[in-house]
């Protein structure tokens, strides 16, 4: 049997994109635009192009990206910056390729509680991206080494989309395996790809020659705090309502709220976060800011911001907008029922499916992936001999994990890029030797060459 159609559609955005933006030099945001408007024509969509469009500002994620972004434009544009790299150079300039230990560790941990990459990349990525700069590291490797730990997020509990793969799981199974079971499991696989990351980064520390601070350059700790202690409060103010709110939520915020109320306060939080962290952040540097906070000043202030801004909250406009339409015609429903049809091999099977999740995580959200193929990947690995609860725990980690580092979506590669100022082409290629990595992972796991524990 071919390939059904919807392979040929994929295809063929993927060959707008690359031309417009490998050969005629656009930028990405503009040739996602021109590749939905052909994907809404060739689909004969035509009378719904502007429910897709629309459809993207109804995604509380889109503004929250939008609102860290903006906050690490603040951040990074104002003295309170200095402090705040200070005491991180302070704490691991002595250690060779320290800020990028602290970005795995600390970009990991806060992505599992928030459960996005992107968004994690937003929040955490505003201290570690530049401090990873500062130390030594080339900007594409920073935007990557960051995109790499926040994306780690979605794959580790308490994370969201592991409820979905769990759901998948309970739907095929019924019953069959407690929650509590699937949970372990899901530990027992990312405690893998976090070993993963750390090797990976060893690698890159020392192919790129990443060296300690020398010793002379690195501020002295308690003056650090003395001089700067406002400005390391933001951490604080950025975090805690996310820390509060995964905590309380089942125990006190549901309770009082209901489900539907503190899912809405979960909500007000990744919006309101980042408006209030910018406020306290420019209200502790009125006095370093030339001109303070003058209305003129202002302006002039945000004005710079917006070439930085604008480019990255674009493209991922539009990637949301393609998913909608995708979603829309079925086309991941009638790719899973084709996969059906196919009689593979088990060591083809655990090579074919993280590398065609891969191809949709340039197109598609690793939720929707969930959604749409979740059941027919599951039920394929089964069927050629995959542990049902390996095969839902590691669904997450080839979809929603590689999502965010896959181009041309790969919200989390151009959340960081934007924070780093690097360029597209040595970031994506950067970008790439993480997803290579992260991909002969998920093949040795599900090969069983990498035991995972609980399972």
């Amino acid at each position: 049997m071919g390939l059904p159609v919807e392979f040929l559609y994929l295809v063929l955005l993927l060959v707008v994109i690359v031309v417009l933006f490998v050969f005629l030099k656009r930028p990405i945001y503009e040739a996602m635009l021109v590749g939905f408007i052909l994907m809404v024509f060739v689909l004969g969509k035509q009378e719904k192009i502007f429910i897709y469009l629309l459809e993207p500002s109804t995604n509380s994620l889109f503004y929250a990206i939008v609102g860290f972004l903006s906050l690490a434009y603040i951040f990074s544009a104002s003295p309170a910056v200095d402090y705040v790299l200070d005491f991180i150079v302070a704490l691991v300039g002595r250690f060779r390729g320290g800020a990028g230990w602290v970005s795995l560790i600390s970009s990991t941990f806060m992505a599992a509680l928030s459960g996005s990459g992107p968004g994690n990349v937003a929040a955490d990525g505003v201290f570690t991206i530049p401090a990873m700069i500062k130390s030594g590291f080339p900007r594409a490797l920073a935007a990557t080494t960051e995109m790499a730990a926040s994306s780690l997020g979605p794959i580790i509990p308490p994370s969201g989309t592991i409820l979905l793969a769990f759901g998948v799981l309970d739907i095929l199974y019924p019953g069959q395996y407690p929650f509590s079971a699937f949970w372990l499991a899901v530990i027992g696989v990312g405690l893998w790809f976090i070993v993963q990351r750390a090797i990976s980064l060893y690698i890159f520390i020392r192919y790129y020659k990443v060296e300690p601070i020398p010793q002379e350059e690195i501020p002295d700790l308690r003056e650090t705090v003395k001089k700067g202690w406002k400005a390391l409060l933001i951490p604080v103010i950025i975090l805690v309502p996310f820390i509060l709110d995964f905590a309380l939520k089942d125990t006190f915020f549901t309770a009082r709220l209901g489900v539907e109320g503190a899912n809405a306060l979960s909500n007000s939080i990744l919006l309101f976060t980042p408006g209030v962290s910018a406020i306290y952040t420019l209200l502790i540097s009125k006095n370093d800011l030339e001109g303070g906070l003058a209305l003129p000043n202002l302006v002039k202030f945000f004005r710079k911001g917006v070439r930085r801004i604008v480019p990255v909250a674009a493209t991922v406009y539009f990637a949301y907008a393609l998913s909608g339409l995708f979603k829309d015609v079925s086309i991941g429903t009638n790719i899973g029922l084709w996969f059906q049809t196919l009689e593979m091999p088990f060591w083809q099977v655990v090579i074919f499916f993280p590398l065609f999740t891969t191809f949709l995580g340039m197109f598609i959200p690793g939720s929707s992936q969930i959604a749409i193929f979740g059941s027919a990947i599951v039920s394929s690995l089964v069927f050629a001999g995959v542990n049902p609860l390996l095969a839902a725990a590691i669904l997450p980690a080839i979809t929603s994990a590689l999502e965010g580092m896959t181009p041309p979506l790969a919200l989390a590669m151009y959340t960081a890029m934007g924070i780093a100022q690097s360029g597209m082409k040595e970031t994506s290629l950067s970008a790439m030797t993480w997803v290579l990595a992260h991909l002969v992972t998920a093949i040795l796991i599900m090969l069983g060459l990498l035991p995972v524990l609980f399972i």
